[in-house]
């Protein structure tokens, strides 16, 4: 019997069921291959001893014959020829390189030499390999919340399973808002109402079997979103600017593209644009002399949104220059003159306005009386203790200013006052000082026993007073302003060297009296005791 006869008869045996069955021949399958390289479908026998091994394939409709080994040799199929090699010691079957049409069921039948029979069956499932993977997308850039993107991820290549990441996250469908689609060569991810973080990216879409993977390149698409809530800075602005300051209006927003921002002036659009409103572009305008609202508006040009800020609120004040203190230029004099201060500005708004005397709030009273609104004050019959320095203060929300006016009163002089030694001892020294308030100073003159001396000053000094200076010393106190003089007297007596020796002092010798009359109360005392203890003789 030639070869294909025995392969002939036993193909016919297999499929007629008297095979012993077909343990223990082939492994599990389907075995995976890729188009153009080769493939070996390996048995499980060891060192079997055989009579002949036959393969052959079925695509499922039609059984065809690929080889038979009997004797050490084989013979290949005319449709195999060149693309088949069987292993004569175990059956093993290589077959390639691999067409797409090998994909299919491929049996074995074994007949042993004691005439016993195996058969078995294992699938081949000829991949293609994996390629052009590509991502593609509906629309080239979208709105976030409002566009629905598609993505569909194509390649080449067979049994494909795809998946999707952003950048190393992977893609989830939720089976609401994003969806996945997949068949045989595609996969479609749908995202609807998509978010500016779905497609940060790098997105790419994985394609793979069993045998190969590959990788999209990294797709990025550009969600335009926002102007999200938009901040001006700052916030709280003071309720008054001072004008001329370098202050300014900032305002944000996140936004893609990058927002245009407009400025409003209550409510009217002013022509100012850009994220930054200048005081100097709003005293430009005329704004700024009542308080007024702004506001920034920040548009998005894809979104075509346009959103507000907060209101912020504020008027623009002059600031207080100028500050000038004015006063009487006359000669005062207390008890016969008055005084008029007034404070003026030349330049701001004043709202504010403090008097000081001395650095202590000057108060009203029945000589001090304010005009209603604080620009002067008047004082009427000026005293002494008017003298002074005068601080207006002027000050609105954005700034103070001050001016201060001396004032002058003359007065005086008050009563002389002389003071110094009434009793002297030859060749002592005598300072005599004599003291009169008075604005100005008061000028002095001495007189002794009313004989006017050339002592024009506050002290009188003798070095080396006689007898003869004994006597009444008078001191004139004299004001060229006010006419007015006052005068004390003292009256000086020189005495003989230790004339004016003390001695004991009055203390001393009221302590020695107050000693002696204790010391004798003491004696009568003691004396009185011993009486008492010593009996005394009766004459009798």
């Amino acid at each position: 019997m030639d070869l294909f006869s025995v392969k002939t008869l036993l193909v016919l045996l297999y499929f007629t069921g008297c095979c012993v069955g077909q343990d223990d021949i082939l492994p599990d399958g389907p075995v995976d291959a890729i188009v153009g390289r080769n493939v070996t479908l390996k048995t499980l026998l060891k060192n079997p001893t055989f009579m002949v091994v036959t393969w052959s394939y079925s695509d499922g409709a039609e059984l065809a014959s690929i080889v038979a080994v009997a004797q050490g040799s084989f013979k290949v199929s005319e449709a195999y020829e060149g693309r088949v090699w069987v292993n004569v010691t175990n059956g093993d079957l290589t077959l390639g390189p691999l067409k797409a049409t090998d994909s299919g069921d491929y049996s074995i039948s074994v007949t042993f030499s004691d005439l016993s029979t195996k058969a078995a069956e294992i699938k081949l499932q000829v991949l293609e390999p994996v390629s052009d993977v590509v991502i593609k997308s509906n629309m080239p850039e979208a709105i976030e919340n409002n566009s629905t993107v598609i993505l569909t991820c194509s390649a080449k290549g067979s049994f494909l399973k795809f998946t999707w990441t952003n950048g190393t996250a992977p893609i989830v469908a939720d089976g609401k808002r994003i969806t996945l689609k997949e068949d045989e060569k595609s996969s479609m991810l749908t995202i609807t109402g998509v978010l500016r973080t779905d497609l940060v990216g790098p997105i790419v879409c994985t394609a793979a079997n069993k045998l190969e993977t590959e990788k999209s390149a990294a797709f990025n698409m550009t969600v335009y979103y926002g102007p999200d809530a938009v901040a001006i800075t700052p916030p709280n602005p003071p309720p008054f600017l001072r004008a001329g300051s370098n202050f300014s209006l900032s305002c944000a927003a996140q936004s893609s593209p990058p927002a245009t921002f407009a400025w409003y002036h209550n409510n009217t659009m002013m022509e100012a644009a850009g994220p930054v409103l200048t005081l100097e572009t709003i005293e430009k305008h005329k704004f700024g002399k009542t308080t007024g609202e702004y506001t920034c508006k920040a548009a998005n040009a894809k979104t075509m949104m346009t959103v507000s800020s907060p209101v912020v609120s504020f008027a623009v004040m002059d600031p207080i220059t100028g500050v000038k203190v004015s006063g009487p230029t006359e000669t005062l004099i207390a008890g016969n003159s008055s005084a008029n201060i007034s404070c003026m500005a030349t330049a701001g708004s004043v709202q504010t306005t403090t008097w000081l005397k001395d650095g202590t709030p000057l108060a009203a009273s029945a000589r001090v009386v304010f005009a209603a609104d604080l620009s002067s004050v008047m004082i009427s019959t000026l005293q002494k203790e008017d003298n002074g320095e005068y601080v207006c203060q002027l000050s609105n929300p954005v700034n103070k200013e001050q001016a201060a006016y001396k004032m002058v009163v003359n007065y005086g002089p008050e009563p002389v006052t002389v003071t110094g030694a009434e009793a002297v001892e030859v060749h002592d020294t005598v300072l005599l000082k004599c003291a009169a308030a008075s604005v100005p100073p008061a000028s002095f003159t001495w007189k002794f026993n009313g004989t006017v001396t050339d002592v024009k000053t506050a002290e009188f000094s003798i070095e080396d007073p006689k007898y003869k200076n004994s006597g009444t010393y008078m001191c004139e106190a004299y004001n060229a302003v006010t006419g007015k003089t006052t005068s004390a007297s003292h009256f000086l007596s020189v005495k003989e060297e230790g004339a004016l020796d003390e001695g004991l002092s009055d203390g001393a010798i009221a302590g020695i009296v107050i000693a002696v009359l204790i010391a004798l109360g003491a004696a009568i005392g003691v004396i009185i005791w011993c009486r008492q203890k010593v009996p005394v003789e009766s004459p009798y």
